[in-house]
């Protein structure tokens, strides 16, 4: 086995939704033991605080270092507090990963106005106050950061879900204005599009039917799951990702590189 430095080793990291809404394990657990694991300090923030305690738990029993915090990021005395807390406890902030998020089905019709102010305020107005509340401590840190923004491929695709599809959409074209607007600070800003993975957000609504009609729709014909997307995190946060920002990484099997219903891979094509 090759030695290596740690890929975050000192530095300091803030994860909304840092726990998961079920049993297993969501986006924001995975990057945040993952970033545990890579040696930065972790300031677990979730609505519901026993759930970032999960977390917690995991990343102690590795001995890792972390913390726990209860804040509502819809709410920007929470955030700021957030970002307080950070520089608090671990006396800087490089690295802010948002992931709050919950979904919401309908067409534009059967939304209600107060169900879609809800989808865009979780899921939008949460990345722009959380930023908004730890970029100047990023900037006096020193030394630049990276914030990573988790939207979905429903916000590069149509979606079955239009409140969702379009507050997903919103966080894309907010990662790319971010990434602009804070380059001269050396903070950068990208996006992940999760496809089709496995979490306990979605777990309620499925089965083994409809998880193996997801596997199947795209070219990889595999599961994802969070691990996926917070290994993608993870690179996003570190320095071998020093040269990138303003992107948008779908972590998605290959599913937004082909149309759905009529990809037939070629050795499974009938020839003539």
């Amino acid at each position: 086995m090759v030695d290596r430095p740690l890929r975050l080793d000192g530095k300091v990291a803030i994860v909304t939704g840092a726990g998961s809404s079920g049993e297993g394990v969501g986006n924001g657990k995975a990057a945040s033991i993952l970033f545990a694991r890579e040696g930065a300090k972790v300031l677990l923030v979730d609505f519901q605080e026993d759930r970032a305690r999960e977390t917690l738990e995991l990343i102690q029993k590795e001995g890792g270092v972390a913390s726990t915090l209860q804040g509502d990021m819809t709410n920007i005395d929470d955030c700021e507090r957030m970002a307080a807390t950070a520089m608090e406890r671990y006396g800087r902030v490089d690295i802010l990963d948002n992931n709050v998020g919950i979904s919401q089905r309908g067409t534009v019709v059967e939304v209600t106005e107060e169900a879609w102010d809800r989808v865009m305020s979780v899921n939008l107005k949460t990345i722009m106050l959380a930023s908004k509340a730890t970029i100047p401590h990023i900037v006096s840190s020193g030394g630049g950061g990276s914030i990573i923004n988790i939207a979905s491929i429903a916000g590069l695709r149509a979606h079955s879900s239009t409140p969702y599809s379009a507050s997903k959409a919103g966080v894309i074209g907010l990662t790319f204005s971010m990434a602009a607007d804070h380059a001269a600070d050396n903070i950068r800003v990208n996006v992940i599009a999760p496809g089709l993975v496995y979490t306990p957000m979605v777990a309620p609504r499925m089965n083994d039917d409809l998880r193996q009609f997801r596997s199947d729709a795209a070219p990889l014909k595999s599961e994802g799951t969070a691990w996926d997307v917070g290994y993608a995190a993870l690179f996003l946060a570190s320095e071998e990702a020093r040269w990138i920002t303003g992107i948008c990484l779908p972590v998605d099997a290959g599913l937004t590189s082909v149309h759905p219903g009529t990809y037939t891979p070629m050795n499974q094509q009938t020839r003539y």
